[in-house]
C-alpha cells in the first residue's frame, strides 16, 4: 500500500475511449463483457473497490499513462446477468507499468503522487466567469442538439459544473484526456471553454489542442 495517501499500489483497469472520470464526480458503467464481470467480482472483495478508468490511444493495446480510479459506490444485476455500476472518482494515477498476470482483465502498477489534490476538498475557480460560460455552453448545446437541466446546472457549484460538462460532452477521447490531465479545476475550465469555442467556430479540436 502507498502509505502516503493510502491507495494500491495495483489495480484493475478498464480502457473505455471517451469515458472520463474525474475525482469527487460518479460515472454509470455497464458491463457485460464475462472478463469485465470478473473483475468486478474480484473488486468487490477489496477493501478499496477501486477500478481504474483509462483511455486507450493509438493502435493495439496501448493506453494512456493517466487515469483516474473510482470507487465501486453502487451496482446491480440486470435479468440477463449484467451489471449496472456508479464509480464515485477517488483520484487520479499514473501507470508504472502493466502487471502480468493470471486475470483476463488487465492490471497496473500506479503511482498516486502528484495527484494529491485530488483526495481534499472540493476545488474553486475564482476567475470563473460564469456568465460568460454559460452563454457559451448554451449556443454550444444548441449547436449539437443536446438538452439539459439548465436549472441545475446554474445552481451547481463549479468543480460539479465544470466536471461534469466534461464528462459528459460529446468530445474526442484525446480532448477528454486533456480534461482528466489538467492540474487544477481552473485550467480545466478553461481547457473546456476553448473546446467548446472552437467546436462553435466549426473547427477541429483535436487539431487545436495539439
Amino acid at each position: 500500500m502507498n502509505k502516503h495517501i493510502d491507495l494500491p499500489d495495483t489495480i484493475p483497469v478498464f480502457p473505455l475511449p471517451g469515458a472520463l472520470l474525474l475525482p469527487r464526480a460518479r460515472l454509470p458503467l455497464h458491463l457485460f463483457e464475462p472478463r469485465y464481470l470478473q473483475m468486478l467480482d474480484d473488486v468487490l472483495k477489496t477493501d478499496s473497490r477501486l477500478i481504474g478508468m483509462i483511455q486507450p490511444y493509438g493502435s493495439g493495446n496501448k493506453l494512456h499513462s493517466i487515469g483516474c480510479a473510482g470507487r465501486v459506490s453502487a451496482f446491480s444485476e440486470t435479468e440477463d446477468g449484467r451489471y449496472m455500476i456508479t464509480l464515485a472518482g477517488s483520484s487520479r494515477f499514473r501507470i508504472q507499468n502493466e502487471v502480468d498476470g493470471s486475470t483476463p482483465y488487465r492490471q497496473c502498477r500506479v503511482t498516486w503522487n502528484g495527484f494529491e489534490r485530488d483526495l481534499g476538498g472540493t476545488e474553486k475557480d475564482d476567475s470563473f466567469d460564469r456568465p460568460k460560460f454559460m452563454d457559451a455552453l448554451r449556443r454550444y448545446f444548441e449547436e449539437e442538439n443536446l438538452s439539459t437541466d439548465w436549472d441545475s446546472l446554474q445552481e451547481a457549484e463549479d468543480e460539479l459544473l465544470i466536471n461534469s460538462l466534461s464528462m459528459l460532452c460529446p468530445f474526442e477521447p484525446e480532448d477528454k484526456q486533456a480534461l482528466l490531465e489538467a492540474p487544477s479545476l481552473t485550467t480545466r475550465r478553461e481547457t473546456l471553454m476553448t473546446l467548446i469555442e472552437f467546436s462553435l467556430r466549426g473547427g477541429n479540436a483535436e487539431e487545436f489542442m495539439q
